[in-house]
This record gives C-alpha cells, structure tokens and sequence, in this order.
C-alpha cells in the first residue's frame, strides 16, 4: 500500500499541544477514500499499474463513454481517476476501498498541491531583483528587470529567462512532512507545518520517498523527558 496516494482537500491549520506544553503548527486535511476501479496487469498495457477514483459526481455530468466504463466495472461514478504504478497487483482487487489507515505505521509523508495564484508580478517580486538605480538617469522603470537579450547573434530571448509574468498557481512538492496524529473516524490528517495551497486545495498525500533519519515530535519530547530524569538519579 505504500506505492499508492491518496487525495484529501486542505481545511486550514491549527495547532496541536503535548503535555510538556509545547504547541506544533499543524495543517488539517480532510482525506477521502479511494476505491480501486481497475488492476491494470502488464499483459495488457507493459506495465503494472492501479487505478483508483476518489470524490463523487453525477451521472448527468459523465459522457456517454465514462457511463459505460463505470457501468462495466459495476461501481458507482468517481470524481477523480488516478493511476499508480505498483510492483505487485495480487494486493489489490477490484471495488476495495482504503482510507487513512494506509498511513498507519508512516511517519513522514510527502503531499503534492497547488500553490497560491498571486496574478502577474514583476521581477523583483517574483524573482527577489533588486530592480534598477533609484536615480542616475533612471526614471520610470525602477522596479524593471532591465536588458533581456544579447546582440543579432542569437537575437532572441532564450527560454526559461527570468522576466515578469503570472506567480504561483504551480503544482509543487512538500517532501518529509511528519504526521502529527491522525483521526480516522473524521477521516482528518493533522500534518506538521505548512504545505502549498489555500484552503480547499486538492493535496496528494503519499509515502515520502527519501528515508531520512529524522526524530518525530513524539520521539523528540520522549528524549527530553528522559533526559530530565537522569540527573535526578544522580543526585541520590
């Protein structure tokens, strides 16, 4: 199961208290379940793969093709179709559903959203420019980003070039965000800090990839409490 993600949509952040008193800034995010809608084997396409629908939709907003694809899988119409490639598909079957207890012994996640759309923005804002002299001879365009090109040879603007243009509103990854607690019954997930996005977000919530040496909140508060403990039986 850990090849696999699921989606869930920012509610907002808060903050989570231990007993030592030290509070963590959280991010809540309400999980949906995701029900598996085809085990894709490598026979057919080249590769092993599971495809799995999480939201609900009505029919009346399915094409013609979508209405006969759910209606030969025999299972009610999803939102959202992803696939994820998987190493073996005798785990998964047809119909099964999961939710949050996938992340039940994980303790670091990494969560893929969208980030906030800020329009279009100048250079010194969107790429940290200092911007032009503020006199010298320079009036008007203080805040511009100044010569672009180069001569007839290339005379062209190179792509990728740092210029102004619209800010945020990309698809961005969080990697290593430590899961604080989960609440399965209200399906919510409380992760550490922030993550990309506004409230309402669509966030992909997966298994992170690198496996760092990191000590979770829980570990790091059970070592200070140890700590404090040992001087005290020195003392008698």
């Amino acid at each position: 199961m850990n090849e696999i993600a699921l989606i869930g949509k920012k509610i907002g952040m808060t903050r989570e208290f231990y007993k030592t008193g030290q509070s963590v800034p959280v991010t809540v995010i309400k999980m949906e379940n995701a029900r598996i809608i085809q085990v894709i084997e490598e026979e057919k396409r080249g590769y092993k793969a599971v495809q799995l629908g999480f939201g609900k939709i009505k029919n009346s907003k399915l094409s013609k093709s979508m209405k006969g694809f759910y209606t030969k899988k025999n299972t009610e119409p999803k939102k959202k179709l992803k696939e994820f490639k998987v190493e073996k598909t005798e785990n998964y079957k047809e119909g099964n559903e999961f939710g949050l207890e996938i992340f039940k012994d994980i303790k670091f996640v990494d969560v893929r959203s969208k980030t906030i759309g800020k329009g279009f923005a100048g250079p010194m804002k969107r790429h940290n420019f200092s911007g032009l002299r503020a006199t010298h001879g320079v009036s008007v365009s203080h805040r511009s980003h100044g010569s672009t090109g180069q001569r007839q040879d290339p005379g062209k603007v190179f792509k990728g070039k740092k210029m102004a243009g619209h800010m945020g509103d990309k698809l961005r990854t969080a990697q290593n965000i430590e899961i604080i607690k989960s609440d399965t019954e209200n399906n919510l997930l409380y992760l550490k800090g922030s993550i990309p996005g506004s409230k309402n977000t669509e966030v992909l919530i997966k298994k992170a990839v690198k496996n760092i040496r990191k000590l979770t909140m829980k570990e790091k508060i059970e070592a200070m409490e140890k700590a404090k403990k040992i001087p005290e039986k020195k003392k008698k």
